[in-house]
């Protein structure tokens, strides 16, 4: 991964991590390449960052920057040529009576709860089933870009960068036999349509981590391989 130079990236500098153990592939090591200062990634400026790889946890807008792995590649689904499969179809038929609520970042007890169960029924071990409410804030609550929070009576977190929409994460109850990630999924790819932006950002797809390798599913996508964006039909090594 290259040092960005160019505007809108010329003002902001660019620091690579310590190593430190990879969240989705066990017995990995992981680094980061963070941007800032976190003041100057404005709207254009966070937009850019987006479509060149680049995710935000918090305050933080980062991108992988591992030694000798490149394992997590950066996807997106163009909304004009998605086409649902039977199975999201069926998942958007069988959740379209849930109520939307579109907020403000706000504290919510009831949230922050829901988001406790769900990490510890998703991914118990992992250490996020165990965020105190100021870890929990830090990473969903605090933005400096256009952020809003969904709630579906269950939340869904999502940026809006100048081209697409941008999922941040999605929570859910782990105890209900439901597709409410699909759904949400798709209803961000529908407010997209809407707002007629081209792209929704989907963060990292992992094809060895089953955690991360569900982004294929929402067809056709492109990911970006060596700084270019490619159609999936293109993309080396995707499903």
């Amino acid at each position: 991964m290259t040092h960005p130079k160019e505007a809108p990236f010329a003002s902001l500098q660019f620091y690579a991590t310590a190593p430190y153990p990879c969240s989705y592939l066990p017995g990995r090591m992981a680094r980061s390449q963070v941007a800032t200062p976190g003041h100057l990634i404005h709207a254009e400026a966070y937009s850019a960052l987006v479509s060149t790889g680049f995710r935000r946890s918090g305050v933080f807008t980062y991108r992988p920057y591992c030694d000798r792995c490149r394992a997590c590649v950066p996807l997106r689904v163009p909304v004009a040529g998605f086409q649902p499969s039977r199975s999201q179809r069926r998942a958007w038929a069988a959740h379209a009576g849930l109520r939307v609520r579109v907020m403000r970042l706000a504290f919510l007890p009831e949230h922050y709860e829901l988001y406790l169960r769900y990490q510890a029924g998703r991914h118990a071990g992992g250490g996020m089933d165990h965020d105190s409410v100021d870890q929990y804030t830090q990473f969903l609550l605090q933005s400096r870009v256009n952020t809003r929070l969904v709630e579906f009576r269950d939340p869904d977190v999502g940026d809006a960068p100048g081209d697409g929409l941008s999922a941040v994460y999605t929570f859910y109850d782990p105890d209900e036999r439901a597709s409410f990630g699909t759904y949400a999924v798709l209803w961000q790819i529908e407010q997209a349509r809407s707002l007629e932006l081209p792209y929704l950002y989907l963060g990292y797809w992992i094809a060895e981590s089953p955690k991360m390798a569900y982004k294929v599913q929402f067809k056709p996508y492109e990911i970006l391989v060596e700084g270019r964006w490619r159609p999936s039909q293109d993309a080396p090594d995707a499903a």
